[in-house]
């Protein structure tokens, strides 16, 4: 019987080793798995590669991981926020890592790595600092850049509803960054704020099937940190 539901956030980040690279799912404040985040705190995790869509909200979730001195690089489209100053204290320090990506890049580099592409041509950067050492093309006129896929070995997702098989359906704009990253990882970890009963999913509202999925933990909602 397939069940991917587990007791704890410890059980769902079982085996993540230091240095990995975690695919952190979110924009802003929405739609990140802050508790998963904590869990990898907890276990002592460090020298991380985090890819995220900015650089943590506030002191919490991903903010906290940065503070904490346990991430080495971060490739995200926005590490400058407001009401955040960890990864800015960090950078100027010269303690972190910075790969800057544009939005709709770093979502087609993740979706290209769930769907087995290993690289694209896009326009944008073209003929900009970003573009500096990849390989560029002209084709019917045009620059494009080469961007590599971006996989990572953990993708930490929120979801708003799961069953046992790992079917996940998101809330309004939670879904954001999760789906693709959650087909880009070799270990996909998600907390949800619903449990489900399998079958109970109407079929046309699931946006990541559970072939993505490892591993599922309960957050109930309504908890503070969500």
């Amino acid at each position: 019987m397939i069940d991917k539901f587990v007791h704890s956030v410890a059980d769902a980040l079982e085996g993540i080793k230091d240095g990995a690279t975690i695919l952190v799912g979110g924009f802003g404040a929405v739609g990140q798995a802050n508790h998963l985040i904590d869990g990898l705190i907890d276990r002592g995790l460090r020298d991380l590669t985090v890819v995220a869509n900015n650089a943590g909200y506030g002191q919490i979730g991903l903010a906290r991981l940065l503070q904490l001195r346990r991430v080495r690089k971060i490739i995200c489209s926005f590490p400058r926020i407001a009401g955040s100053t960890s990864f800015e204290d960090l950078y100027r320090a010269g303690e972190i890592e910075l790969e800057v990506v544009p939005q709709g890049t770093l979502a087609e580099r993740l979706r290209a790595a769930g769907a087995g592409i290993p690289a694209f041509f896009t326009a944008t950067a073209a003929g900009t600092d970003l573009a500096k050492g990849k390989e560029t093309r002209e084709i019917n006129g045009r620059s494009y850049v080469l961007e590599n896929a971006l996989y990572g070995d953990v993708a930490l997702v929120e979801a708003w509803r799961a069953d046992r098989w790992g079917n996940l359906v998101y809330r309004e704009s939670g879904r954001n960054f999760n789906p693709v990253m959650a087909t880009a990882a070799a270990l996909t970890i998600v907390q949800t704020q619903h449990l489900a009963e399998l079958g109970e999913i109407d079929p046309e509202t699931i946006v990541t099937p559970g072939i993505f999925v490892n591993r599922v933990v309960h957050i109930p909602y309504g908890d503070p940190m969500l």
